[in-house]
């Protein structure tokens, strides 16, 4: 049964009403139209108000995905621990279970009090703050909850205005009902801003207090908790006072709260702020090496990935090594510097540039690079002169010559004649510059020490430049030009090529690639890259021994003797390079467990220095580095090869050592005759050691040393004229013993007249092109 309800208007009404229409019909007609007009306005004005509310509010899916937020990728160093950042936003998530509690009860207690009694909007504190509001006749006070921020910070720009609140808060109930509250707490405290450029608690903890979230006090945690206001005035980078203030002011809700007790208070609030960064503090050095590695994650990677992913890179960098690399490159720099302005004249107009140097190195037996300096300074230019710069190497290529004659049967001791003869080049008779050369034939092992030009390129002729260019590229020196000039290095090369070839040397003849980045890890802990080498057989262990302890000689008596003078004491090997017009210095060495590279130079090359040589503008910088970062290393020296024998020779012809080379009468440093031993020990592989005796000697005491080891002019000024390592005063290589070597220098006394003098040859192309090298 259906009840109708029915509304009868009474006929005196209509009565009264009617004549009324009819007398001001016209007014009346009007102030329907004007009604129903503002009708439709408000009907239209809402309709586009709710809709502008509703449009760009996000749809389920991206409700979802709200815990999706840019990372920062960590850089580790070579003992896991925190040493750059690469980030749009410095942030790294972390589970609500690694955030300390403090911060938790610290961020509840200032921003959202009831946030566990409300769905994402607190009424009561909306109506406070709108008391407020009126009572102070300004926007003094916000009633956003926790949730709300949230919803503003994932999903909506930061304007204040109606518009905007509503979207807020249709948003934050949305979340609410989409996540549990600590699921809420755990995205709000990875995703809010804490100041300085630090986003979620994580990268604050450890950008403020060099500490996790997790291990934070409640001190700690209140003034973190007061910086999400505005952190750009509570940052205590900005301001420890304000910062200290907020703190303080935290304290007191939460004790009014009962987040904490008033004992935990009074303790709290004495606290002084400390800072500590552990996140960024290791950004002023390094940039050099930092960059390298972004470039490589870019190329692998992507860079969205890169800056926004999270991603965890155990990087091969030594810190200490690195800061000593920085230093020793600003202080060597900085030396050639003061001598340049010293020999500059008063009247000299020259515009002057920046000289630069870089430093490589890395393990020889990993390919690990422990310290990277690509230049004077990496904010005034970013370019890496280690990595990027193509320079000739000088000298320092003269052991990849050699290196191929030993692979083709030379050994140490082999005689290198004819040095006085010119070469044949394509523009006519080349005779290589070698100052002061005072015989035609030295052995391989003295013209290495002696740097001779004219030996190296005697023997690049012997063994052929395809087989020695060969030889280059399977040290990894890149492409060389196939010309006589090779043996004094006029091909183009990088520095870190060049260390990664003579750490192949120290490893035994294996070849490795450098390597920066160890392993790379997502946010999850999920590897996804991870180093592998792939050793290549270079040279043959034999030669690389071999050859390794010819460059022992280099720095024990050769052109890089002022290594010993900086006092750098290890058993080393290494070789200078000094280009034409001294306009690049370079110097190579390495330890069994350290391979280290040093370049000097300017970007568009010019003479650093007149007689700039490597050893005294390279060598230091490198023997310094060496005594800092091998410091507590034990005195070890390569294990010898079995197939690796030894014979006592000659020093002047290279044969078995007789009676007479024992006991020669030889011209001392001072040109007086004296007697002395031409025996050394020298290395040999297995068959290749000399089988008949001394020429020059024989068997036969006091015969005459007429001729000596070459080369001595081409050492640096202030080297010493003869370096002697006498038997009773050894050089210990680890457990085992160098050669004995004696260097003898050959001249006439004071007041005798010179010899006589062979006619100058003429300079043929490339004597021209290149000039005076080490």
């Amino acid at each position: 049964m259906t009840t109708k309800l029915r509304i009868r208007v009474p006929t005196s009404l209509l009565s009264a009403i009617g004549p009324a229409i009819r007398k001001h019909r016209r007014l009346f007609i009007t102030a329907v139209v004007v009604l129903t007009v503002c009708l439709w306005t408000a009907t239209a004005a809402s309709a586009w108000f709710l809709g502008s509310v509703v449009t760009g509010l996000p749809d389920k899916t991206s409700i979802r995905g709200v815990g999706a937020m840019a990372q920062a990728t960590l850089l580790l160093d070579v003992h896991d621990k925190p040493a750059f950042a690469i980030f749009r936003e410095q942030r790294i998530e972390v589970p609500l279970s690694r955030i300390s509690p403090h911060l938790v009860k610290a961020i509840v207690a200032v921003e959202d009090q009831r946030f566990y009694d409300h769905s994402g909007i607190d009424l009561i504190r909306v109506a406070g703050a709108a008391l407020n509001n009126l009572r102070e006749g300004r926007r003094a006070q916000g009633g956003s909850t926790l949730t709300q921020q949230l919803a503003r910070q994932s999903f909506l720009t930061p304007d204040k205005t109606l518009r905007r609140k509503i979207k807020e808060m249709i948003v934050a109930a949305r979340l609410e009902r989409e996540f549990s509250k600590e699921e809420i707490l755990e995205l709000y405290l990875n995703k809010v801003y804490f100041g300085d450029g630090l986003y979620g608690a994580e990268a604050a903890s450890l950008g403020y207090f060099a500490k996790p979230a997790a291990d934070l006090d409640i001190a700690e945690a209140a003034l973190l908790a007061g910086l999400v206001k505005s952190p750009s005035t509570y940052a205590p980078t900005v301001s420890r006072e304000r910062a200290l203030a907020r703190r303080n002011l935290v304290l007191e809700q939460m004790r009014g709260s009962g987040a904490i007790d008033r004992d935990t208070y009074q303790e709290a609030v004495k606290r002084p702020v400390q800072l500590t960064d552990a996140l960024r503090r290791e950004e002023g050095f390094g940039l050099y090496f930092k960059e390298e590695v972004r470039k490589q994650l870019v190329e692998r990677f992507g860079w969205e990935r890169v800056y926004q992913g999270g991603l965890k890179v155990y990087t091969t960098i030594e810190p200490a090594a690195q800061k000593a690399a920085e230093s020793e490159v600003a202080r060597e720099i900085a030396d050639i510097e003061k001598q340049q302005k010293r020999r500059r004249k008063a009247s000299s107009k020259e515009v002057e540039v920046p000289l630069q140097a870089a430093l490589v190195s890395m393990d020889p037996q990993t390919g690990e690079v422990r310290a990277l300096v690509g230049g004077r300074d990496f904010n005034a230019s970013s370019f890496n002169r280690a990595v990027q710069a193509r320079r000739q190497p000088g000298s320092a290529f003269k052991p990849f010559v050699y290196a191929a004659a030993l692979e083709a049967g030379y050994s140490p001791a082999a005689l290198i004649s004819n040095l006085d003869e010119p070469v044949m080049t394509v523009q006519g008779e080349w005779v290589p510059e070698d100052e002061h050369l005072e015989t035609p034939e030295m052995t391989m092992r003295t013209a290495l020490r002696t740097s001779s030009n004219r030996a190296a390129v005697r023997m690049l002729e012997e063994v052929g430049i395809p087989k020695t260019v060969e030889y280059a590229k399977r040290l990894g020196v890149g492409s060389v030009p196939s010309v006589p000039s090779l043996a004094l290095g006029s091909g183009e090369v990088t520095l870190m090529s060049m260390t990664a070839a003579y750490g192949a040397f120290a490893n035994g003849g294996m070849l490795l690639e450098p390597v920066l980045i160890r392993r790379v890890e997502d946010e999850e802990g999920k590897v996804l890259y991870e180093a592998k080498q792939t050793p290549q057989r270079a040279v043959s262990e034999t030669t690389a021994y071999l050859i390794t302890t010819m460059m022992a000689d280099v720095i024990n008596a050769g052109t890089a003797w002022t290594a010993r003078r900086e006092g750098f004491t290890l058993p080393a090997a290494g070789k200078t390079g000094t280009t034409n017009e001294y306009r690049d210095a370079w110097f190579v060495g390495y330890t069994p467990k350290l391979v280290t590279g040093v370049w000097v130079g300017y970007d568009q090359p010019k003479t650093i220095i007149s007689n700039g040589y490597a050893a005294e503008l390279a060598v230091p910088m490198w023997s310094r580095f060496m005594r800092t970062a091998t410091k507590g290393d034990p005195p070890d020296w390569f294990e010898q090869p079995a197939t690796i024998v030894t014979a006592n020779i000659c020093r002047l012809s290279g044969r078995l050592a007789g009676e007479g080379c024992r006991d020669a009468v030889i011209t001392d440093r001072d040109g007086n005759l004296t007697r002395g031993s031409l025996e050394y020990t020298e290395f040999f592989v297995r068959g290749t050691e000399p089988t008949d005796y001394c020429p020059i000697h024989g068997k036969v005491h006091g015969q005459l040393a007429t001729s000596a080891p070459a080369g001595e002019g081409d050492r640096p000024p202030g080297a010493p004229a003869v370096v002697p390592i006498h038997p009773s005063t050894p050089v210990t290589f680890g457990t085992q013993q160098p050669p004995s070597i004696t260097i003898v220098e050959s001249s006439t006394k004071p007041g005798q007249p010179e010899p006589a003098k062979q006619p100058e040859k003429k300079k043929g192309f490339w004597s021209k092109i290149f000039g005076k090298r080490d």
